[in-house]
Order: structure tokens, then sequence, then C-alpha cells
């Protein structure tokens, strides 16, 4: 990567690695204390009303006394990987280079464990900035298998937290995400294709899909996150990783019957894998 101290000129450098000079020299800038306000309210408002867009939350946010546009709404939104819920025709465009795979589970009974896992990442705000928190699913169970914490929406979170839930608790029949471009990418769509795991990305139609992340998320953020304003990374680390496991271990879920996403995802586990 580029050396700002070595004796070679940056701009050499950048011509060796096949990288543009101006994202060498860019330095980013840190988000205002105006923007950190804006963005924790627009996540409150997204965990409150999903299927609001940018020009509704910029309504909301200005009846509230913020001076604000629906542009620098969608800017906003767009860096904390937030998108109204609603049924809409397919329009994401496809990342260039990166497969989009059809969606599987329409019409599909999900009953056990193991079945089905999905995947996504959620803004999560601290004191002062924001981290972003991905978390592997399994979709009968609600039990989060695995996640990581991260300063920015990469790759590499995502397919560390898929490696560990692959490495602890066996293989999935079928593999959910979004067409993110995280999820489409050759680095984690080549960990699922090694172990012939089905893929599947959420499309047209398969809105309401999307509906029980978005519960834990808010489960997340109001039990959690919200309450406690992490003042560092690793506070937030430590915080989070404590949420995820109560919400396994202690915290019953209406959708199971009153158990635990533990209780139910062990008790639903294919006969052979219980064996092992």
């Amino acid at each position: 990567m580029i050396d700002r101290n070595h004796e070679l000129p940056i701009t050499r450098q950048a011509e060796f690695l096949e990288v543009s000079r101006a994202s060498v020299y860019y330095l980013p800038r840190p988000v205002s204390d105006a923007d950190l306000a804006l963005m924790r309210r627009i996540d409150a408002l997204h965990l409150e009303h999903p299927f609001m867009g940018a020009r509704m939350l910029r309504a909301s946010l200005r009846r509230e006394g913020f001076v604000v546009g629906r542009k620098h709404v969608r800017t906003l939104m767009t860096r904390m990987g937030v998108e109204p819920l609603y049924r809409r025709p397919r329009t994401t465009k496809k990342h260039p280079g990166h497969q989009v795979y059809p969606y599987l589970l329409r019409g599909l009974a999900i009953e056990r464990s193991n079945q089905v896992w999905a995947m996504d990442i959620t803004y999560i705000p601290m004191a002062r900035g924001f981290v972003y928190l991905a978390a592997v699913v399994d979709w009968a169970s609600r039990r989060v298998l695995a996640h990581r914490v991260s300063i920015s929406m990469d790759t590499e979170f995502c397919r560390e937290a898929l490696e560990e839930a692959l490495a602890r608790y066996g293989t999935p029949e079928i593999f959910n995400t979004d067409q993110g471009s995280q999820f489409t990418s050759a680095e984690f769509i080549d960990v699922l294709k090694k172990r012939g795991i089905g893929i599947s990305m959420d499309g047209k139609g398969a809105w309401r899909d999307n509906v029980f992340v978005e519960r834990l998320w808010r489960s997340v953020k109001y039990e959690e996150v919200y309450l406690h304003a992490y003042e560092t990374v690793s506070a937030a680390r430590v915080g989070l990783a404590r949420y995820l496991d109560f919400h396994n271990m202690r915290r019953p879920h209406s959708s199971l019957d009153g158990k635990t996403p533990d209780e139910f995802y062990f008790a639903s586990l294919p006969a052979t894998r219980k064996a092992a």
C-alpha cells in the first residue's frame, strides 16, 4: 500500500499500484456533530417507521426542528445503509462484475435450524461517531450465530462473521442476503460456493422477509444501544456481544412460543447434527 514516508514519490507509488492519485491524497473528514445528531434521529425514525423514504424523513425531521434537505437526508441514509422497507419492483443496480442470485425462499416453509441462514448489516450510533454491526442469523430460531462490528461497511467483516458461523454451527441449506456489494463480492460468494450452500438474494416481492431481521435490529437498539451511549468502538463491541448473548440465551420470543432462540435452535437441529 501507499507509504507516505517512502523515498519513492506518492504519484509513482499510485501508478505502480494502479490506484487514483485523488484517492491517495484524500483524507476523510470527521462527521460533524450536526450530522451525527441527524443520523441518530434518522435511525430511530427508521425503526419506528421503516417505510419512510428520504422525502418523508425530511418532513418529519423538519417538524422536529432540524433544518435539512431531502438530498442530505438521502446522503446520510446511504452512509448509514438505511433503506425504506416497502414493496417495490427490483430497482437495485448490480455492482459492476458482481453476480446477483435469485431469491430462493418464496413459498418455502422454514421450520428447522440450519435450514436457512440470513445476514444483514445495521448502523449503530455511539456517543461520538458510529459503527456497523453485521450478524448471521438462523431464520427459524432467530438465533444470532455470529456477528462482527466494524467502522466501515466493507466485505471483510461480513466474511469473517460468515466463516465463524460456518465453523461453529455447520452448513445451512440456503443463505439469504440483500443485494449489497458486501454480499455479492467474489470473496463472500466463494465462501458459500465452496460449501455447496444455496445462495439467495432478496428481490421483487421479498420485502416481508426482511421484517424478522428488522425486529432483531429494533430489539438490539432499544434494549441495548440507546441505553448505553458507547464512548469507544471497543465498548460497542463488548456491549453488543453481551446483549446478543442475552438475546440468544435468555430473551423469550413470542414468535417461538415463548422459547429463547437457543432453546428453539438446539431443539430443532436435524437428528444427524444432534448425534454429532
